[in-house]
């Protein structure tokens, strides 16, 4: 994968709510069962896999298709 996402971490806290940064910045939290889920779903992951459910969950993922979009009338 070319645009593989990189640079995201998360933080399980004592409450049960997960935090989600990217490059150390908070991208979202994750509280109740979604948070829950997200731990399963994190549960034996490599760390490639992990990086692109984490983009997912904050929709900071490249689509591929931004080169394309720049030059779309619609966004001219």
């Amino acid at each position: 994968m070319t645009n593989a996402p990189s640079g995201f971490s998360f933080r399980n806290q004592k409450n049960g709510d997960v935090v989600i940064s990217h490059h150390g910045r908070r991208a979202t939290t994750l509280r109740n069962e979604k948070a829950s889920e997200f731990l399963e779903d994190m549960d034996g992951t490599d760390d490639a896999e992990a990086q692109e459910i984490m983009a997912r969950l904050t929709g900071n993922y490249r689509r591929g298709n931004e080169r394309l979009a720049k030059g779309h009338p619609r966004n001219g």
